[in-house]
């Protein structure tokens, strides 16, 4: 029978860490394991874990009147990771719902249950937020169900029908769920081990962007790309990092250097593919990579393509030895460290374009590049590594967004959607540097949104508005963002409630003055002087501001001439 049991209750168990493993992979649960989950986070997850209490009861097996279950395991869980609230509160569900189902041991079995939860979540108090291990985990699961079983010998009347009970299943249950709850434990900390493994190397990917931003402003060539990977090589531990052109290695550095050489032709197919595709390619053997050396290390390679706007113009290729392979985390860090120099290399080919144009279109271009902001940027994604991965990620696909279309849309004429898309990846950046002192509201008539005007239009009213205005006054600062159709016009407004605007600095923007000291109306004055220029007069441009109360700057663009705009 004692056999029967260690079966039965092997089996439920591999069904609540089943359920375990899947609950381990959602958001809410990883906020809970950051200690970032709000009320609501804790509720949703006390129920998930009370159900999986009532789940072990369902799947118990009938005993004596009584069942050999394996609830502990959903209630000891919430207490030991989530503490002493979510362990009663799933107790409560667990406990309370084997109390409703009768028996002699209905009262006992419930109260025990709410004792677990309790027990285990003051272990969760006493470690003070420090990770389980799977031993202390085996022992605080088999603890717990040596309390459930004196408190059924303590509450459980006739006593010798309840040590009839206990001798049965006391044994199987001590065992086999503190070895659920280990293993339970032990899915956790996988969880939290694979994202702490891609936080790091997020970061591992901003801290080389950081390194290589001055060198590829110089393009990518032999010597630049010699220095980018000899970095990478440095910060990874990568077998080898190369870097290629459309046609030949540029560098090559790590093992196998002294035949993968720099000037050669490019022999591996994967990389023809990903210049052709643009997309990432893997190389997973000796033979794919194409090396005709017979003693060659190198045994797996990701080939990651290089873009300039829409065109591939290289590649990154990152190496392992013989004995490894590509990971899931080397696909992640490629991917990212790829659309990171992809941003630096198309913020070098507008430098280099912007040398054949007029002074007056290379102040303008250079303006959609702030090196400030990028060095900001890059900054809080670092920090947002150490706390909040997910965060970090977006915020990193944010960025690449935005560097994506600032250099892009300052060639062509763009819809409103896009303007807004490009003025939320910039904001997003700025509302997590600053937290809560900053909100967003955004109001743009649906009708409004595919009328055309040119790209980089707004970016500068908004970080404008943020600069000179939301930031240096105290307390909440609001951006809000209006657009609407009226019978002949588009009008879009941007608007803050930041320090607003002297009557007599108000009169030289209008003017068309420029205040150096400050930057004050530089990018003010690029926008109306490009709506004056594309619209032939016929836009209006405004700006009001009262000292204390905020800016407001209104674009009125004739509907017509708006919707007929066409790709420059």
């Amino acid at each position: 029978m004692i056999w029967l049991l260690f079966e039965r209750l092997a089996l439920n168990t591999s069904l609540i860490i089943t359920l375990a493993y899947l609950v381990s992979k959602t958001k809410i649960f990883k906020k809970t394991l950051r200690h970032k989950a709000s009320k609501r986070d804790k509720i949703l997850l006390v129920i998930v874990f009370g159900a999986m209490g009532i789940a072990g009861t369902y799947t118990g097996i009938e005993i004596k009147g009584a069942l050999a279950n394996s609830r502990v395991v959903g209630v000891v869980a919430a207490g030991l990771l989530g503490g002493p609230l979510m362990g009663i509160g799933a107790g409560l569900l667990a406990g309370g719902h084997r109390a409703l189902l009768g028996g002699f041991t209905a009262f006992s079995c419930g109260v025990a249950t709410i004792l677990e939860g309790l027990f285990a979540g003051l272990i969760h108090r006493k470690l003070g937020g420090k990770r389980l291990s799977w031993k202390q985990a085996l022992l605080a699961g088999m603890e717990a169900e040596v309390l459930q079983m004196l408190v059924i010998l303590l509450l459980t009347r006739p006593f010798e029908q309840a040590w009839d009970l206990v001798e049965v299943i006391g044994l199987p249950m001590i065992i086999i769920n503190g070895i659920g709850i280990a293993i339970f434990i032990g899915v956790v900390q996988t969880a939290l081990e694979e994202e702490q493994i891609g936080a790091l190397e997020a970061q591992k990917a901003l801290k080389i962007a950081n390194q290589t931003l001055t060198i590829l402003r110089a393009g990518l060539n032999e010597n630049t790309a010699l220095r980018v990977a000899q970095i990478i090589y440095d910060q990874t531990d990568m077998a080898a990092v190369a870097l290629t052109d459309r046609e030949k290695i540029l560098a090559h550095v790590g093992k196998a250097s002294d035949h993968h050489k720099s000037g050669t032709i490019i022999q591996t197919q994967a990389t023809w593919l990903a210049l052709e595709s643009g997309e990432l390619m893997l190389a997973d053997t000796t033979e794919e990579i194409g090396c005709r050396e017979k003693n060659c290390p190198l045994s797996a390679a990701l080939v990651v393509p290089l873009r300039v706007g829409d065109r591939v113009i290289g590649t990154l290729k990152i190496y392992r030895e013989h004995g490894q392979k590509i990971s899931p985390v080397d696909w992640e860090f490629g991917a990212g460290l790829g659309m990171l120099f992809s941003t630096q290399l198309e913020v070098a080919e507008l430098e280099e374009r912007a040398q054949l144009v007029t002074e007056a279109e290379l102040r303008a271009l250079q303006a959609q590049i702030n090196p400030h902001f990028l060095f900001n940027a890059i900054n809080t994604i670092v920090s947002f590594c150490r706390t909040d991965s997910e965060k970090a990620r977006q915020l990193l696909f944010q960025l690449g967004d935005f560097f994506r279309k600032n250099l892009q849309s300052g060639e062509k004429f763009v819809t409103l959607q896009e303007e807004c898309e490009h003025i939320r990846s910039y904001l997003a950046i700025e509302q997590a540097r600053f937290s809560d002192r900053l909100q967003v509201e955004e109001k743009v008539e649906e009708d409004a949104l595919s009328y055309r005007l040119p790209g980089l239009t707004l970016q500068p009213l908004v970080e404008n508005a943020l600069k000179h205005g939301v930031y240096r006054g105290k307390g909440q600062g609001v951006i809000r963002i209006l657009a609407w159709l009226e019978p002949e016009y588009l009008v879009i407004q941007i608007k803050d409630n930041g320090v607003g605007i002297s009557p007599e600095k108000l009169e030289l923007i209008r003017q068309g003055v420029k205040i150096s000291t400050t930057g004050l109306g530089i990018g003010i004055q690029n926008v109306a002087q490009r709506l004056k220029y594309v619209y032939h007069n016929q836009a209006q441009f405004s700006i009001d501001s009262t000292v204390g109360e905020g800016t407001c700057v209104t674009l009125t663009i004739p509907r017509n001439l708006s919707s007929e705009l066409k790709e420059m």
